[in-house]
């Protein structure tokens, strides 16, 4: 990959984000040498600019950072690299640089989406994902009715953290359903989107 590394007289930012939740963690910088450790270990290392050397992030704390993608930008001069953290990655102990916590949003479904294709093409002995892909299409949209009832009866009959938890399990099901008609939970999402736009081009239209 050709980076620009004499822009910035030899460096080029670093942004690190992690690569299930999307939260940008960090930002380093990486010299030519630093860029090749990265690759070549899987542990992200920067280039110090006090300490004017190389330094693999956790090298001190045990918190490394194992890459899953490096891309640059369009000016090839800008790294985003993604990465799954294993402990925290600001040295005050925090989760981000920046203060927030490193907790899942939505795009967490799709790390469960690529979980449960991956049930879907592999189909391990002993999960509970490869038994309803085993018993066919009827048996799992049968529990999706199951857990669709069982949603709407702690909505209106039981405790909210019934309701979540049920809910929970309906939302995986249906992901299961999905992935076993060759769909993702993405389609859904884009379903909602495009339907979105359309109502509301339709509203700025009349308003």
């Amino acid at each position: 990959m050709a980076i620009d590394f004499e822009k910035m007289g030899g460096l080029v930012p670093a942004i690190i984000q992690d690569a299930h939740t999307k939260n940008v963690l960090m930002l380093g910088f990486m010299n030519e040498d630093a860029y090749r450790v990265t690759v070549e270990t899987g542990r992200v290392t920067f280039f110090s600019r006090t300490k004017q050397r190389l330094w693999t992030k956790g090298e001190t704390s045990g918190n490394f950072m194992r890459v899953v993608s490096i891309e640059k930008d369009c000016d090839e001069d800008t790294l985003l690299v993604r990465v799954l953290p294993s402990g925290p990655v600001c040295h005050r102990g925090t989760d981000t640089c920046f203060e927030g916590e490193n907790l899942p949003g939505l795009e967490f479904l799709n790390v469960l989406q690529d979980y449960i294709s991956q049930r879907h093409d592999e189909m391990p002995e002993g999960s509970y994902t490869t038994t309803l892909f085993q018993a066919g299409i009827n048996a799992i949209a049968q529990k999706v009715g199951e857990e669709a009832v069982e949603t709407v009866i702690e909505a209106t009959n039981g405790t909210d953290g019934r309701l979540v938890y049920e809910s929970a399990d309906l939302l995986y099901h249906l992901i299961v359903l999905l992935t076993a008609k060759g769909r993702r939970i993405e389609d859904v999402v884009d379903a909602l989107y495009r339907r979105h736009n359309k109502k509301k081009a339709d509203y700025d239209k009349n308003c």
